[in-house]
């Protein structure tokens, strides 16, 4: 069918997606006749439904009051952020086909025509490679059809009106088209007017075939100019300027519930089958997630956020929805949750070379499930690593996050044999001064007496706050009336006039 054609093209309609958006991330609902409700009370009306609910009686425009009417069916609010996110999931996994994607949605269906000329040689004859899209996009929650056509309009109209996978065989496009009812043509002609389609009913004219039987002359005479563009769409040969998109990849997933939900579990079912969304988006692309931020909506119009950051970037299941159940109940949510939203960061899958002669260090996945349960106990801030601070006061130091990354010990500090071990906390010491430097010094339990004394070295800072501090070290060699000797460091706080041991030498 290419070899005639330079064009090629498969457009991929998802039927009620409304519908489809809301219950692809609600699996439990799928066997139950779900109908959506747009608009505000008390006139809200159905925009879209699942198959079960069309068996059921429901019908496009009822009332929630005809829908409450017929037992048995679930009613959802439909929700424009959860289908704005849907329609980004289904053009990512679109994109994996063909990066020539133009946007073909109508009413309440979402649509997306690729431009698959040349992908012969990637994914087989155009049949197969509509067959992968399928079964690519039904893996996602999505249940769409899809017509493959030279023609952009042809393969368009074809795919809102069929199920299933269409090919549409080069020149046989009027065949195809023929038996589609007149509505078909505001798909391609968007000048079809209702007083048009009004005319084609007076004439007995119900479908494209009869149109692409009506004499062209005859018909723009009548009809005007626009009347060429309908015998074209009929006929299969309407021309259209591709536009394709231009789409950012984004990690994210939204569900707004139609109660709230009070239960930590009942949050968690639905987090997990955002997360697998996630990870199967990530690992399309062979990435990985690096950090997960759930955003959550509260009753009252409050929000709550939560943010996980695993050591390494992660694209285990378990693992992370482990960490979401701890961040949770670290932090829980003060009311009712009426939506959740998770934004993903992806990067690339890292991976460590052990030596042979390199003890085996801890997974990172459950080095971060210990963390979380440490921080649950003790708190957040005395969990992590320790860093210096850039500044000349001493000792000063945060809590930051443990990396999972491997750190060689640098040879030329591993070298060194002397060693300064801080006293912690600092022992509070009474020293006697001569001649401006401590000659003896009482610890509280022993006397030692001064034998030599190195400084004073002054260091000072935070003068403009409330944390000021001036001190003065020295460095005392002291020994004690049984022969022990003691290598230590004297801090003296100025303001206060206050000795302490601070550090002692190894």
């Amino acid at each position: 069918m290419s070899a005639r054609s330079n064009t090629l093209f498969a457009c991929v309609h998802a039927v009620e997606f409304p519908a489809q958006a809301l219950l692809r991330l609600r699996p439990n609902f799928s066997a139950e006749p779900v109908a959506v409700l747009d608009g505000r009370a008390p006139q809200e009306f159905v925009c879209a439904m699942n198959s079960h609910a069309l068996r059921r009686g429901i019908a496009l425009g009822m009332t929630r009051l005809d829908c409450e009417a017929l037992p048995g069916v679930r009613l959802l609010a439909r929700s424009t952020q959860t289908e704005a996110a849907a329609r980004a999931v289904m053009l990512e996994h679109a994109a994996k086909f063909s990066p020539r994607i133009e946007e073909a949605s109508n009413g309440t269906g979402c649509a997306y025509a690729l431009d698959i000329a040349g992908t012969e040689r990637l994914f087989g004859p155009p049949v197969r490679l509509a067959e992968r899209l399928r079964n690519n996009l039904a893996g996602a929650g999505f249940r769409v059809s899809i017509a493959v056509s030279v023609n952009y309009d042809a393969a368009r109209m074809k795919a809102f009106a069929s199920r299933g996978i269409t090919l549409i065989p080069e020149g046989e496009e009027a065949v195809a088209l023929a038996k589609l009812p007149v509505d078909a043509l505001r798909l391609a002609a968007k000048e079809l007017a209702d007083e048009d389609r009004e005319t084609f009913a007076m004439w007995g004219i119900r479908t494209l075939g009869e149109i692409a039987a009506l004499p062209v002359v005859d018909l723009i005479a009548r009809m005007g100019q626009k009347a060429r563009a309908w015998s074209e769409a009929a006929w299969g040969l309407h021309p259209h300027m591709f536009r394709p998109l231009e789409p950012e990849f984004t990690l994210r997933e939204f569900l707004e519930f139609d109660t709230p939900v009070e239960e930590v579990d009942s949050l968690l079912f639905i987090g997990a089958r955002m997360i697998d969304c996630l990870i199967a988006r990530a690992t399309g692309r062979a990435l990985a997630l690096a950090s997960l931020t759930v955003h959550l909506k509260l009753e009252g119009g409050a929000a709550h956020s939560l943010k996980l950051r695993p050591a390494v970037p992660s694209a285990d299941r378990k693992f992370l929805l482990k960490l979401l159940q701890l961040e949770i109940a670290a932090h829980p949510p003060q009311s009712a949750v009426i939506a959740v939203e998770l934004q993903a960061d992806a990067a690339q899958i890292t991976t460590v070379q052990l030596g042979l002669f390199v003890p085996q260090t801890p997974e990172p996945s459950r080095l971060d499930v210990t963390l979380a349960r440490l921080k649950a106990i003790v708190g957040e801030d005395r969990v992590g690593a320790i860093v210096l601070e850039d500044t000349h006061r001493r000792g000063s130091f945060r809590i930051s996050m443990f990396s999972g990354q491997a750190v060689e010990a640098n040879e030329e500090i591993a070298k060194r044999r002397a060693a300064l071990r801080c006293v912690r906390p600092p022992r509070q010491v009474r020293v006697t001064v001569r001649n401006g430097q401590p000659a003896a010094f009482f610890d509280g339990e022993y006397r030692y007496e001064v034998a030599a004394a190195y400084g004073p070295w002054h260091s000072s800072g935070c003068w403009w706050s409330s944390e000021t501090w001036d001190t003065e070290e020295w460095d005392v060699l002291a020994g004690r009336k049984d022969g022990a000797a003691l290598a230590c460091l004297l801090v003296r706080e100025a303001g206060r006039n206050e000795w302490r041991l601070e550090a002692v030498y190894d």
